[in-house]
């Protein structure tokens, strides 16, 4: 499968003191969304109103995290129109107060996100001094009250010849795109595993867009009908939480750090590489690791090359990041280097890895050149069958590698 171009960094040709003394910013696969996701609008429900209904919104239906799509190559954008089969109420009708204040745990309510506004286009929504098309994600997953509401759209979507798609790992789509894809799927993914609250237990609320969720003090789940439909009514007092309480009375979504790094010898000739007994005959990849509580991010470096490989490091240098939506992840990418006398290979303290190698720079720049892929899929024209293979250019192991071979560690490297 053909390789997605890689998303353009900000402002790439701008000089400037910092691009004269660190290079060219290095954009990762994920990241370079177009969109302005202008978060403080989020509560803004008379924005969020507008947006929904705009003649030029787009909507991204996700079903069990799967987004819809033509081909692994083009996702499949749908209207309002289209949405509306889901979502046959305006759920910004209402203040966020009033929402909370009408929760009742025994409706379903569609997860929707607000993405933010494509400012490209300008015959899109205006709202004050803001500009564009506005995107959403939906979660259309047959579940609870609106099963029957959700699998109706998906079998209208399937009749056009559309197709959610398959895979743990989406690494074929063009890079914007990917973008908006990966912040959708994390935060349909955060909302799903967070149905409850994680101090009191009772089921939770999403707010400000999809971003935030909350746990109300009442519910209206015992009463008959749907929200509101008792007039009178009186809804049930839920026990007392402290999240209600002082600052913390909201749970957000969660981005984990993770290290990711190419560690070079002390002598700058080598770099090394390990692989997991899952991956594929002669497939290597750069060692990474979760960043721990109360740990810098070169700690971590330090600490996870060593436990996972025994090799023992000085120097850090952070070198690029990359959004990883699986399921929340951002990989900090980082170049190492070791200690003098410290590049033997030990895996006796984590078994994570079924070996670990140090490689030539020769190889590591031939096996960029032609024997990069994603898991699972076939190699480039050219590879010779025993050499070495690598990630692809997708993932940020591919660019910490293209790095090191391309003179980072140079004496006038550059990022």
């Amino acid at each position: 499968m053909t390789q997605p171009v890689l998303p353009e960094p900000a402002s790439p040709n701008l000089d400037s003191m910092l691009s004269r003394k660190f290079g060219k910013e290095v954009a990762n696969y994920f990241s370079g969304s177009p969109l302005n996701r202008v978060s403080f609008l989020r509560t803004d429900h008379a924005f969020l109103s507008a947006a929904l209904k705009h003649r030029t919104t787009s909507f991204l239906l996700f079903n069990n995290l799967k987004p819809l799509a033509r081909d692994p190559s083009a996702l499949e954008y749908v209207s309002y129109a289209d949405a509306t089969s889901l979502i046959s109420e305006d759920p910004y009708s209402k203040t966020e107060e009033q929402l909370i204040a009408e929760y009742n745990s025994a409706t379903t309510i569609p997860q929707l996100l607000f993405l933010g506004l494509d400012e490209r286009n300008k015959e899109g929504l205006t709202h004050n001094i803001y500009t564009g098309s506005p995107y959403f994600a939906i979660d259309v997953t047959p579940i609870g009250s609106i099963t029957e509401q959700a699998q109706t759209l998906i079998e209208t979507m399937q009749s056009r010849g559309l197709k959610f798609l398959e895979g743990r790992i989406l690494a074929s789509l063009p890079a914007q795109d990917a973008a908006i894809y990966a912040q959708a799927r994390a935060l349909l993914d955060w909302n799903a595993r967070n149905p409850f609250c994680a101090q009191c237990g009772q089921p939770t609320l999403s707010i400000n867009g999809g971003m935030k969720r909350t746990c109300p003090p009442k519910d209206m789940a015992s009463l008959k009908g749907a929200i509101g439909g008792n007039v009178g009514a009186t809804p049930i007092e839920r026990p007392d939480c402290a999240t209600r309480k002082g600052v913390s009375n909201l749970c957000f979504p969660r981005t984990d750090p993770t290290v990711i790094m190419a560690v070079v010898s002390s002598d700058g000739k080598r770099v090394l590489i390990g692989r997991q007994k899952r991956w594929p005959k002669y497939w290597y990849s750069t060692l990474a690791g979760f960043v721990e509580p109360a740990e810098s991010v070169e700690e971590a470096v330090r600490r996870e090359v060593w436990e996972e490989s025994g090799v023992k490091l000085g120097r850090v240098v952070i070198h690029s990041t990359q959004p990883w939506p699986y399921p929340a992840n951002l990989m900090i990418g980082a170049i190492a280097q070791c200690v003098p006398g410290g590049e033997e290979i030990d895996l006796k303290h984590d078994p994570e890895l079924e070996d670990a190698r140090w490689a030539e720079l020769g190889e590591v720049r031939e096996a960029l050149r032609v024997g990069t892929s994603a898991l699972g899929e076939s190699a480039q024209e050219g590879y010779k069958e025993g050499n070495l293979r690598l990630p692809a250019g997708t993932a940020i192991a591919n660019q910490l590698l293209a790095a090191v071979v391309g003179g980072f560690v140079g004496e006038s490297s550059r990022i």
